[in-house]
């Protein structure tokens, strides 16, 4: 049977709460307060799930969590929970860059640190760093870049001396830095999203990006093809996807998938529609603006005039009115 989530469900409260991956002094922190009005209260999480599911709990009115690095790509603890539970939708997205500093407590030299902790992708854009300064250096797991600085903050670290966070971080909790400047790409950048509970899509702008998970029908010839089919014919460009397993198997994958345009638009709509006819299952997760503002290119053929006059000439066709 086939099953599609449109996202839609009542509407949002008022809450003033937004929760979002803490503890205070993430870079997720950082990407919030680009949106968040000025009188918000914060809720730092621990996690990723923790920050969404207090949105599907409605004890927050919104969360803000990482969806892709511009190194480690696609954080997959967010792609997996969007489509895990109670709908949710993308209202917005912001991008921060993304600078590193090597911390400890006061008086800790390079020479004394035997294990580092941060966030797995954290980890992953410094690890270059690491290997040539610090080579016998244990890597120590943390569920975000300020969590393990504040628990080292706080005397309740387990196997390091020293972390990877921003500059904010180890000012929030009154750690020294060791060394600046740690990351391997300078140029590093995280994409993060702001997350609530469904209600009415709000119009197009112009400059739009969807996303959305397709699971592709099981054992299936050119199934990958017919679906990315859907997008070219209709002129609707990807500009991320991303195969994530389905959880049940080996060998079955679902796609997240950010395209260019928004759900109101026609030739949006109609890929949708082929979608739904060729797809065991798709999930709406949202429409909204582009943090680059830079406007959607519509190809000849496929604008929302395009699709109107080409409706219009089918139902002269069937009232005999044109051949």
């Amino acid at each position: 049977m086939v099953t599609v989530d449109t996202g839609y469900a009542e509407s949002m409260t008022d809450a003033p709460l937004w929760s979002f991956l803490g503890p205070a002094g993430t870079f997720t922190e950082m990407a919030l307060r680009q949106v968040a009005p000025l009188n918000v209260e914060l809720d730092p999480c621990q996690d990723v799930p923790t920050a969404l599911d207090r949105v599907r709990s409605r004890a927050a009115e919104a969360a803000v969590v990482p969806m892709e690095n511009s190194v480690e790509g696609g954080v997959n603890a967010t792609l997996d929970n969007l489509v895990a539970s109670t709908p949710l939708v993308i209202t917005a997205e912001m991008a921060v860059p993304i600078t590193f500093v090597l911390a400890g407590r006061p008086g800790t030299r390079l020479e004394d640190v035997t294990g580092i902790s941060t966030h797995p992708h954290a980890w992953a854009q410094c690890r270059g760093w690491v290997h040539h300064n610090l080579p016998e250096a244990r890597y120590v797991a943390g569920t975000s870049t300020s969590a393990p600085a504040q628990a080292l903050a706080n005397g309740e670290e387990a196997g390091y001396q020293a972390v990877l966070c921003n500059a904010l971080a180890a000012q929030t909790y009154g750690l020294e830095v060791i060394a600046g400047g740690v990351a391997d790409n300078p140029d590093a950048v995280t994409r993060f999203v702001k997350v609530t509970r469904p209600g009415r899509v709000g119009e197009p702008s112009g400059a739009d990006k969807t996303t959305l998970m397709v699971q592709l029908p099981h054992n299936h010839s050119g199934a990958l093809l017919n679906m990315l089919e859907q997008f070219s014919a209709r002129g609707v460009n990807l500009s991320r996807i991303e195969s994530r397993p389905v959880g049940d198997s080996l060998g079955r994958y679902r796609f997240s998938l950010d395209i260019e345009g928004h759900v109101r638009e026609e030739r949006v709509q109609a890929a949708f529609i082929g979608l739904h006819r060729t797809c065991p299952m798709v999930r709406f997760l949202g429409s909204y603006p582009r943090l680059d503002a830079r406007p959607v290119t519509v190809l000849a053929g496929t604008s929302d005039k395009d699709f109107v006059v080409a409706r219009s000439w089918v139902a002269d066709v069937l009232e005999g009115r044109a051949l």
